[in-house]
């Protein structure tokens, strides 16, 4: 009966320490994906700030554009070349 009462502690103790070596690699496995998500994080703040320059690049061009628009029109009326 001690030899059975032996064994299955030792059976406990083996399981008890794989389980410790699953907690540390679980530990580490979470650790890795906790910082793989914030590198994802950075780069999708990363991008929406390089969409939100180029948008604004383009809203500057359009008013760029609008304003030689306007002056050509200007142009165009003075000279009477406007049909």
């Amino acid at each position: 009966m001690e030899n059975v009462e032996n064994l299955i502690i030792e059976h406990l103790k083996g399981l008890r320490s794989e389980i410790a070596g699953l907690r540390t690699n679980m530990q580490e496995e979470f650790k890795d994906l906790k910082h793989r998500v914030t590198q994802l994080e950075i780069q999708v703040i990363g991008s929406r700030r390089d969409h939100s320059a180029t948008q604004e690049d383009v809203y500057r061009q359009q008013s760029t554009i609008d304003t030689i628009k306007d002056r050509l029109d200007r142009i165009e009326r003075r000279l009477e070349l406007q049909g």
